[in-house]
């Protein structure tokens, strides 16, 4: 408690600030394609710097989208996109389980990395997520294992994990926002 929650207010709400900043800044007849657009940005952005839900965003931006063009092409562009993004999240939760599985890496570990990432996220924005969970679950094994060289292989083996978990969410809002581009581009003509 050394520096209060007023630094974390403060850097939460310049982060809100700047990914909200391009909206204020449209004028008010902007083309509709300029929000949606921004939308899929800001969601993509939100993936490698984890402020806001990034993947979530990415498939609200083709929902605006999709209620703009109002037709069938666009509501199966937004259903496909729904199930890329379920997908998505499905295989982001599970593939890095079974790396962390397969590493050895206990559950309690898992937890009180996952605990940590939250109260990280909060205490040092933007990396504490990172941060709090390798802390975490090097924490969690090293109390399991007690041998600290044991416990950073485990922790490193959470770190890929994370990573991945990170890159398959990436992988999985590109795919949506480059097949939304091609039907937003091929509808537009």
């Amino acid at each position: 408690d050394r520096f209060g929650p007023a630094p974390v207010v403060l850097v939460g709400s310049v982060l809100a600030t700047v990914a909200v900043a391009p909206f204020a800044v449209l004028p008010a007849d902007a083309p509709v394609w300029m929000v949606q657009a921004l939308l899929v940005a800001v969601g993509i952005a939100g993936l490698i710097v984890p402020v806001l839900p990034g993947l979530a965003c990415v498939v609200l931006g083709v929902l605006v989208w999709a209620i703009g063009q109002s037709s069938t092409a666009a509501w199966v562009v937004f259903a496909v996109a729904c199930v890329l993004a379920v997908a998505g999240y499905v295989v982001q939760v599970l593939v890095p389980g079974r790396q962390l599985s397969r590493g050895g890496v206990a559950r309690r570990s898992n937890i009180v990395g996952l605990v940590c990432a939250v109260v990280g996220f909060f205490v040092v924005p933007v990396i504490g997520l990172l941060l709090g969970f390798v802390i975490g679950v090097f924490l969690g094994e090293s109390a399991r294992l007690r041998d600290r060289a044991q416990a950073w292989t485990a922790t490193r083996v959470a770190i890929r994990a994370a990573l991945t978990s990170v890159g398959i969410e990436l992988a999985a809002a590109v795919t949506i926002a480059v097949g939304w581009a091609i039907a937003a581009f091929a509808l537009a003509r």
